[in-house]
């Protein structure tokens, strides 16, 4: 099969493109390097790599020729610097989507798997967190990507694009972004106790987060890429229906941490509910942090 992958050379994506490489996949990818808290950035050799904007349409278009299946991962990520610069964030999450979404159409790309977040359950949900709850927004982050989500289940219905939205739950492992204070925590902290830093813990450290596992996201993508009863759209929360606070994060890790003020625009727990990705893809998460941490984390970011 031929696919693209948007936002190909980061964290998630170019583990993906790596797993479709590696069962002799076809792979297209665009990434403009514009994520900040990236240290590194990933393009496999293997594939065809164009360092492209999404939101520039007449750059992109071209390479949705023959694609079987969009992965679209592309996206300004972090809640907090979202808040800061909201306009970029909507131009890039919307915009770029919009892009992608009618690039699709026009060359009548059979599917579409789009990235989205577990910020779209807010505060107003309680755990754990299932596919039909209502969405509560708290943030441009979370906002813009909804906003996503909404277009690409438009795309579905009017252009008979199938479609799998998934909703992610904090992913780390290795290739984690660890540049910046706003960083994924993990990273964040893992590179803080390797420099001798003591971890910024956020508020009391007491917000709880369903950490997931970069091969697991993969291993679902694939799944919803391969899977050949695909409905016009499938929201999917990709999870491991278990939870830890910052503070046992913390000492799971190890070392010294001092606290740092709470941040506004974020919720106070996440906890996936993971019986529709179960069902509908046969998927099973396989890494858990506690144990990632212990067996695997070595202080080495690759």
């Amino acid at each position: 099969m031929r696919f693209l992958v948007s936002g190909g050379a980061g964290f998630i994506g170019s583990h993906l493109v790596d797993s479709l490489i590696d069962c002799n996949h076809d792979v297209v990818v665009i990434d403009n390097e514009s994520a900040l808290e990236n240290e590194n950035f990933y393009w496999n050799k293997s594939a065809e790599n164009y360092k492209y904007d999404i939101c520039d349409y007449n750059k992109i278009e071209n390479l949705f020729k023959n694609i079987d299946c969009v992965f679209h991962l592309a996206a300004e990520s972090r809640i907090q610097t979202a808040i800061k610069n909201p306009a970029k964030t909507f131009r890039v999450n919307f915009i770029g989507t919009l892009n992608v979404l009618k690039a699709c159409k026009q060359y009548k790309v059979d599917r579409v798997l789009y990235s989205s977040t577990s910020s779209y359950y807010g505060l107003k949900n309680d755990v754990p967190l299932v596919e039909d709850m209502d969405r509560d927004c708290l943030n441009p982050y979370s906002s813009s990507k909804v906003a996503g989500e909404d277009l690409v289940k438009m795309y579905s219905k009017l252009y008979n694009i199938k479609s799998v939205i998934f909703r992610y739950f904090n992913v780390y492992g290795e290739r984690q972004p660890t540049k910046g204070q706003y960083a994924p925590v993990v990273g964040l902290f893992q590179k803080m106790k390797s420099e001798g830093k003591p971890m910024t813990v956020v508020g009391e450290g007491d917000a709880r987060r369903d950490y997931t596992h970069v091969k697991d996201v993969v291993s679902a993508n694939v799944l919803a890429a391969m899977k050949k009863d695909l409905l016009k759209t499938e929201t999917i929360n990709i999870g491991t229906g278990t939870n830890y606070s910052v503070l046992e994060l913390v000492d799971m890790i190890g070392g010294d941490y001092v606290h740092i003020p709470p941040r506004e625009g974020e919720a106070k727990e996440t906890l996936a509910d993971i019986s529709v990705a179960r069902n509908y893809l046969n998927w099973e998460p396989t890494i858990y942090l506690e144990d990632w941490i212990k067996n695997k984390w070595k202080f080495v970011f690759y």
